[in-house]
């Protein structure tokens, strides 16, 4: 099928400054005042397990009057809430709701609450447009589906999203739509565990990562379209049709889940890991995992201290992020093997005085999942450690896996950190993840929100899946461990480099995009795009995307760059191999097995 022809992103994009929904953070928040005044010989009380998810977590059953109607004043208050403060859960109990359409905004996940997609059918739609944007769906970030079974009105859901938009565990009971009405630019995204009955439409989406799902048919595509593990799936043809196919995802563990047992009882589901995963976890019985009753997490809601966080971890609780934004002092800190730490609707921590945020020790089979780390105004070192550095267990029977764990410099306010998210324990399997130095909003600037690093990769063994990382100062992903390997990777150089010898890196012209150091011996990765866009300084050159040791062990495979509109040029995709971007041309140079 002929794309339409607008099917690359615009000048504006999502560069775009969304000033006036940038909002002003609360104060930074310590120990609580009846914690700081206890002496210190005196243990602090326990802390309890369970309870209320808090207001901005919506939970609806059948008989619930007027759910239409909340999810229409959730969504004008959010859908163009870029950098607004609101973050919401909305929550299905098993059962049938009919002629629904939860439009989704910004900062809000909607979810059944079943152990089966199929426990929860919405006979209508979940829906994301780009209304709001004048029908561009590249800023459609931060929002999710998640666990219920879809009967379109009109027999196609829409779902045109970008960056940080998960698709999760889903049943649509007929096609998909990943395009905005008009079939405006997109730039997305990621569906994992899911099952569509008919065809998926990516039409104007530029790249996009399908891992472990079952698919009627896909219709398209225009830069990169990978596929792991995916029945259904159209067979490898990069770069024409621009499609990488892997029968099998190498090792998966799906992202953990709130479900209602009974009537009314909370618990969280931990799926079991999968290696040669295939399609969907669900459908045939029980899915396989275990799970905790809500009684083992401490429910936490914003205000609450980053001290008190560490109390209910080092009293052997789990960790339930309600809806909202969780100032922190210090580190959260993960010591202890097979601990779950879960946001829901987009929790966002945020790192006010220079700290990291989240720290996991080297044990066996941590689980991050949904949450949102926004640097703060005092440069972090790093925001996210997994495993101290020098980290060396094996984990390969048990991983910890980081899943819809996104992370931003700037955009909603001044934010520094030097290094986004590094990776020092082995076998750690991160599952979708957008590590962004904001380009649009506010504190927004090539030294006001520095980050030179976005994701640097010490472990070995260490695994990928739908990895995108975005407009860092320097390398974007820096990856030094043995054995890694990525399944899927978009990105795209910093906008606003103000010369060329802003980028030098040494005799090099640029940082690339994902640079694998020159001591690993061993590497893979599969459907990897870079592209530059340098509007403040057009002639500026990258001489490539990638860079990696010329030795057997390092492979790569289906791997582009694009300069979009002329803005910039790269001189080669992957070390002194492959042809320069021409000119103005949005057209991807390619190569397609590397060595």
């Amino acid at each position: 099928m002929s794309l339409p022809a607008s099917s690359r992103r615009p000048a504006v994009g999502r560069r775009t400054v969304l000033g006036a929904a940038a909002a002003t953070a609360p104060a930074v928040l310590g120990l609580s005042a009846r914690a700081s005044a206890t002496p210190s010989a005196r243990k602090p009380r326990a802390l309890p397990g369970g309870g209320d998810l808090g207001p901005n977590v919506l939970v609806f059953d059948p008989s619930t009057p007027g759910i239409q109607a909340k999810l229409d004043e959730v969504f004008k208050q959010q859908e163009s809430a870029q950098f607004g403060t609101g973050r919401y859960a909305l929550l299905f109990k098993p059962g049938a709701y009919n002629g629904l359409n939860a439009q989704l905004g910004f900062y809000t996940s909607i979810a059944g609450l079943g152990l089966s997609p199929d426990d929860t059918t919405i006979n209508g739609d979940v829906t994301v447009d780009a209304g709001w944007f004048n029908g561009n769906a590249t800023q459609n970030f931060w929002r999710s589906a998640e666990n219920l079974a879809l009967v379109p009105a009109n027999g196609t859901n829409r779902w045109a999203v970008a960056q940080a938009a998960p698709f999760r565990r889903m049943h649509v009971r007929g096609g998909l739509n990943l395009s905005p009405t008009g079939y405006g630019w997109a730039s997305g995204g990621y569906i994992a565990d899911s099952r569509i009955d008919g065809q998926v439409g990516p039409y104007s989406q530029q790249q996009w990562y399908t891992r472990d799902s079952a698919i009627g048919s896909w219709l398209n595509g225009v830069w990169n379209m990978v596929f792991s593990g995916v029945e259904g799936a159209p067979a490898q043809s990069f770069p024409n049709p621009p499609y990488t196919t892997l029968d099998t995802t190498p090792v998966s563990r799906e992202k953990p889940f709130l479900y209602v047992s009974g009537t009314s009882e909370f618990r969280v589901f931990l799926p079991a890991k999968r290696t040669n995963a295939r399609g969907v976890t669900w459908g045939n019985g029980t899915p396989r995992g275990t799970s905790l009753p809500l009684s083992r997490f401490y429910v936490a809601k914003p205000g609450v201290s980053a001290a008190t966080l560490n109390q209910a971890l080092a009293q052997g609780l789990h960790l339930l992020l309600t809806p909202g934004i969780y100032h922190l002092d210090r580190p959260i800190l993960v010591d202890r093997a097979n601990t779950v730490v879960l946001g829901l609707g987009y929790a966002t921590l945020v790192p006010d005085n220079g700290v990291t945020a989240l720290r996991v020790a080297d044990v066996d089979g941590v689980r991050l999942a949904g949450l949102l780390i926004d640097a703060g105004p005092v440069d972090s070192p790093t925001l996210l450690e997994v495993g101290p550095r020098g980290a060396s267990r094996d984990h390969s029977a048990n991983p910890t896996t980081v899943q819809d764990v996104f992370v931003r410099i700037g955009g909603a306010g001044a934010g520094k950190a030097t290094t986004s998210m590094v990776i020092n324990s082995r076998h750690t399997i991160v599952d979708h993840t957008w590590v962004w130095r904001a380009d649009h909003g506010t504190g927004v600037g090539w030294d006001t929100n520095r980050a030179d690093y976005g994701v640097v990769v010490n472990g070995d063994d260490v695994l990928c899946t739908g990895l995108f990382v975005e407009h860092f100062n320097k390398y974007d992903v820096q990856w030094n461990g043995q054995r890694g390997r990525t399944i899927f990777f978009q990105n795209e150089k910093a906008y606003d480099a103000p010369n060329q010898a802003a980028i030098q890196n040494g005799p090099v012209k640029g940082y690339a995009a994902y640079k694998v150091g020159d001591d690993v011996t061993a590497h893979e990765g599969w459907g990897l795009g870079s592209y530059c866009y340098y509007n403040v300084d057009p002639t500026i050159v990258q001489h490539n995307g990638f860079a990696a040791p010329n030795r057997p062990g390092v492979r790569f495979h289906d791997v582009l760059v694009v300069s979009l509109g002329g803005n910039g040029q790269y001189e080669h995709v992957i070390n002194e191999t492959g042809a320069p971007t021409s000119g103005t041309s949005t057209v991807p140079s390619t190569v397609v097995s590397y060595p």
